[in-house]
């Protein structure tokens, strides 16, 4: 059993899923605001169950993954950030990168906080993390992501088209 880490920021704490976010965890994925940018198609529940698990399996295999955000105010849960290798089949190719992803929940949103969550995963990865590189895929309409991921120092290195949407590919060095 893989010891996901626990990391705390001033206004957040990035932690293993627990099986009791999952109604909140659900509720953030069936929400037309958080996916508009994410598949645009609000997640079922079974569907959330999958990415759910999904998250929480990804460290047994791969030393890495996502992590629960808890807003430490309200002990919400606010969304999740961290790093996958979803083998995406996309030119050119990032499998094999820790590919950075974040969401949060429409509530949570346009308060600097998917960058505070980030750069506490992306500490981490610089002393944890595999290869060379972090990478991440955001449509190319998702201007907030889009400029989080300038403020995290992930610049553009090509642009390409993954399941119908024109996405733009970025990468920064791992440490």
């Amino acid at each position: 059993m893989v010891d996901i880490p626990t990391l705390e920021t001033p206004r957040l704490i990035l932690r293993p899923y627990r099986a009791s976010d999952f109604e909140a965890y659900a509720a953030i994925w069936a929400d037309p605001a958080v996916v508009r940018f994410i598949g645009g198609k609000p997640f079922t529940r079974e569907e959330s169950w999958a990415r759910f698990l999904r998250q929480v399996g990804m460290w047994q295999h791969l030393g890495f993954g996502f992590f629960a955000i808890e807003h430490k105010a309200s002990g919400s849960l606010a969304g999740e950030c961290g790093f996958h290798d979803r083998h995406r089949q996309i030119e050119p190719s990032i499998e094999g990168t820790m590919e950075a992803g974040w969401a949060l929940s429409a509530a949570m949103q346009k308060q600097g906080l998917a960058e505070e969550a980030m750069r506490a995963a992306i500490d981490w990865a610089a002393e944890h993390g595999t290869g060379d590189r972090l990478t991440c895929l955001i449509d190319r309409d998702h201007g907030a992501s889009l400029h989080v991921a300038g403020k995290l120092d992930f610049t553009e290195f090509a642009r390409s088209t993954y399941n119908g949407s024109l996405v733009v590919l970025l990468q920064r060095p791992r440490r």
